[in-house]
């Protein structure tokens, strides 16, 4: 049997889907890697954040899709922070699917104990269920059910490295959907 000590330091892979996006004025003409927040997503963005520092569940860095719904989401959720965390936009993130998503979560430095990853679905839902070994009280059956815009879900697993993150290695602690408010 493998000690904590040897299986490494606790790490945990918070997913965040993007927020509700829209068509702009300009209509379907518009590439969708360049659509924007729709008025609900600007509400659910900031909600996301107010969740993450509730659940004391701050990155020490964020990794985030280059789409326009991705990156307003990233800055709409960390505004929520004192001080957030560096963020790289990496156009990898942009569809992509699980194997697209690992490679660029197991580039991630070891000193990262905590790396936020701002995308889309299929990949995001997808990914975590993929890692997902088991998961507390009813969390992956919800992910299955459905993982809406905005939703966040939280992995947590031992490793030395984000190198050593394989499929079914990691606990999903925690699932929640934030909601802004209408004014």
């Amino acid at each position: 049997m493998i000690s904590r000590a040897e299986a490494g330091p606790l790490r945990r892979l918070v997913v965040l889907r993007h927020a509700k996006s829209a068509w702009p004025p300009d209509g379907p003409d518009v590439p969708d890697h360049d659509r924007p927040l729709a008025p609900r997503g600007r509400r659910d963005a900031p909600a996301a954040g107010r969740a993450l520092a509730a659940a004391d569940c701050l990155p020490d860095l964020a990794l985030c899709s280059t789409a326009l719904r991705a990156r307003q989401t990233w800055e709409l959720a960390a505004a929520q922070w004192g001080t957030p965390p560096p963020a790289r936009h990496d156009p990898r993130l942009y569809a992509a699917g699980v194997p697209g998503l690992l490679a660029v979560v197991r580039e991630v430095p070891p000193e990262v104990s905590t790396l936020l990853l701002v995308g889309h679905n299929p990949g995001l839902e997808d990914l975590v269920l993929d890692l997902a070994g088991d998961g507390l009280d009813d969390t992956l059956d919800r992910v299955r059910t459905k993982f809406p815009t905005s939703a966040i879900a939280v992995l947590a697993w031992r490793g030395a490295d984000w190198g050593a993150l394989a499929p079914g290695a990691a606990l999903l602690t925690w699932v929640t959907v934030p909601r802004g408010r209408k004014r």
